[in-house]
């Protein structure tokens, strides 16, 4: 298929054009990796050395190129649309329907995360993959020091974290901004993962539970009100831990006493997060038209671990659409300016 007008695409857009459609699609991940890799290796690259390679048919002489991806470089090259892309772009519609208008207001994501921690890209691919699908604002929330299996931030790694974010925003200029942020882990006496200075210098917080989510109903009540009442929490995350499907299995969703924990987060002006990742689907619906009754704020969260992933957000807009929630208690479509007033009120 040749290349038309808009659909022109130099090699490494090519690539990774094709690695966001196959994680968006929760493709295996060592698949995946390939065509970023790829894309990697060919980018520090000259566009002449590029197409002399795939002439002389030398592309996979290169590391992390094999021949799968040397024939989408070559494609690429030649003015050819790949014909993998060309099947993933026939399925690269919405994620989930009914939420499309509720989608379009959204005007960025407060929780996602880099290889910094747990993710599997550089945090500025995944700034430039918000840039791609519209956003305004990203917030980089990996995880911290307590959460030893996903590389949570000690103060220092995540000190030097947020040098990054400034000299990517600088880079920028302005017409998107890479928000500084972490998912704090709630401890089990409800208090945060990370040190009061360190959570003073962010610009957003989640805080979720990610350990002991079998504790006893009132002690559960307890500790997430407690991370609701500290100041420095935002967002409340992924508040049931439960799974509902996917690779890790199913895990019941942890007991407390949803109304207290939401009237709580009403208190406070904390957001209770509508989680977009389909194996969380949390809070069930339940809770979620009970916490909309209380009259909480949300925020519909990618909780993406890869570039791909940040447009499951399809999915949180589903719910949310259909809950009847009023888009103006979801905090992440207001703009930048009104985001980050409402997250530093309390401090």
């Amino acid at each position: 298929m040749s290349l038309q007008g808009d659909d022109v695409r130099g090699p490494v857009a090519t690539l990774r054009r094709i690695a966001f459609l196959m994680e968006r699609q929760r493709e295996e991940t060592r698949r995946i990796e390939a065509f970023r890799n790829a894309a990697r290796t060919i980018l520090p690259l000259g566009e002449d050395d590029v197409r002399r390679r795939a002439s002389a048919g030398t592309l996979t002489e290169l590391p992390g190129i094999g021949p799968s991806t040397a024939a989408v470089i070559t494609d690429a090259c030649n003015g050819v649309v790949p014909e993998r892309l060309v099947a993933l772009e026939r399925t690269a519609g919405p994620l989930a329907r009914g939420g499309e208008e509720v989608r379009a207001l959204l005007r960025g994501d407060l929780h996602s995360h880099s290889d910094w921690s747990d993710g599997g890209s550089p945090l500025e691919e995944m700034a430039m993959t918000a840039i791609e699908l519209g956003h305004d604002y990203l917030v980089l929330t990996d995880h911290s020091p307590r959460l030893r299996v996903a590389n949570g931030l000690s103060a220092e790694r995540l000190a030097r974290q947020l040098g990054v974010v400034d000299a990517v925003n600088e880079h920028l200029g302005g017409s998107f901004t890479l928000l500084k942020g972490i998912e704090v882990d709630i401890l089990d006496d409800g208090s945060l993962d990370q040190t009061p200075e360190m959570l003073r210098r962010l610009d957003v917080r989640v805080a979720s539970v990610h350990s002991k989510l079998k504790m006893e109903a009132p002690a559960m009540t307890r500790r997430m009100v407690g991370a609701v009442r500290d100041p420095h929490t935002n967002v409340l995350g992924h508040c049931t831990g439960r799974l509902v499907t996917g690779g890790r299995g199913t895990r019941a969703q942890s007991q407390f006493d949803a109304e207290a924990v939401f009237t709580a987060c009403v208190e406070e002006g904390v957001a209770v997060e509508i989680n977009s990742r389909p194996e969380r689907r949390d809070p069930p619906t339940r809770l979620l038209e009970l916490a909309r009754d209380l009259g909480c704020l949300f925020s519909i969260d990618s909780d993406a671990h890869a570039p791909g992933q940040l447009d499951m957000l399809d999915f949180g807009a589903a719910r949310a659409a259909e809950a009847g929630i009023d888009p103006d208690r979801i905090v992440n479509t207001w703009e930048r300016d009104r985001l980050l007033e409402w997250a530093a009120a309390r401090l």
